[in-house]
C-alpha cells in the first residue's frame, strides 16, 4: 500500500506542476507579439499539457481509486466525498487549460496576461482543500 501512496504522491506533484506551470506560460503567451516566441510557447503548452499534465492526472486519478480500495475507505465518508469532489473540479480546470491550450494553438486567445495571472491561481485552492480534507479528514 505504501508504493501505491508514494506513486499517488508522486504524480500527484506532477500534475500540479504542469497545471501551475501551463498557466504561467498562458501569460506569457498572450504577451508575446513576435510569431518565434509565440510558435515556442504553443510546442511548450502542448508538451507539458499532453506529455506531462495529462498523464499525471490519469495516473494521480487511477492510483487514488486502488488506494481507496486497498486502504478500506468508504466512498460514505464525507471527507472522502469532499476530496472527490475537489478532484473533479480540478478535472474541469485541467479540461479549461486543454481547451486554452488549443485556442492558443488556433490563434484564438481572448483573454489577456492578467486574466491568466488570476486563472492561476485557482489550483493552489484546490491544492489546499485536498491535503487538508486527506489529512484532517474533517468531515
Amino acid at each position: 500500500m505504501l508504493w501505491v501512496k508514494s506513486f499517488h504522491i508522486i504524480f500527484m506533484v506532477t500534475w500540479f506542476a504542469g497545471l501551475f506551470y501551463l498557466p504561467r506560460l498562458f501569460v506569457y503567451h498572450a504577451s508575446s507579439e513576435d510569431s518565434i516566441s509565440i510558435d515556442r510557447f504553443k510546442v511548450m503548452e502542448r508538451k507539458l499539457f499532453w506529455g506531462i499534465a495529462t498523464p499525471g492526472g490519469i495516473i494521480t486519478i487511477a492510483l487514488g481509486f486502488w488506494l481507496v480500495e486497498i486502504s478500506g475507505f468508504s466512498y460514505s465518508a464525507l471527507w472522502l466525498q469532499a476530496k472527490l469532489a475537489a478532484v473533479g473540479v480540478l478535472v474541469m480546470y485541467h479540461i479549461w487549460c486543454g481547451k486554452l491550450v488549443l485556442d492558443f494553438k488556433r490563434d484564438r486567445n481572448r483573454h489577456t496576461h492578467v486574466w491568466y495571472r488570476l486563472f492561476n491561481e485557482f489550483p493552489v485552492l484546490i491544492l489546499i482543500a485536498v491535503v487538508l480534507l486527506v489529512e484532517l479528514k474533517p468531515v
